[in-house]
């Protein structure tokens, strides 16, 4: 299910998923294949690690970045799972043949 609320979405994002929802800053993002895509990635994800270790997981790995980059977009983009996410948001088919914790190849230590 998508959901459209420009005010749960941060500024500067265009899209969060909280499972079992997607909500998306505009009306217009339905239509953005690439970014539906990537949330569908994060709903997986937030699946393979039972929702709560999923979010406690990104947290932690985002605050981990945070401290070793000291910018909050660095340490966003350094997490395993939007690195994940965003290396295959353009690729439709992925999630028919994603591997299972695939998350894990991109963490970077």
């Amino acid at each position: 299910m998508i959901l459209i609320s420009k005010y749960l979405v941060p500024k500067g994002y265009a899209g969060i998923t909280i499972f079992p929802f997607v909500f998306l800053k505009h009306e217009s993002c339905k239509t953005n294949i690439n970014l539906v895509n990537h949330e569908k990635i994060h709903l997986r994800q937030q699946l393979e690690l039972l929702i709560i270790v999923f979010y406690f997981w990104y947290v932690m790995e985002f605050l981990i970045w945070l401290c070793v980059y000291k910018k909050w977009n660095v340490a966003y983009q350094s997490i395993s799972f939007e690195k994940e996410a965003y290396a295959k948001e353009k690729d439709l088919n992925y999630l028919k043949s994603r591997p299972f914790w695939n998350f894990i190849n991109y963490i970077k230590l």
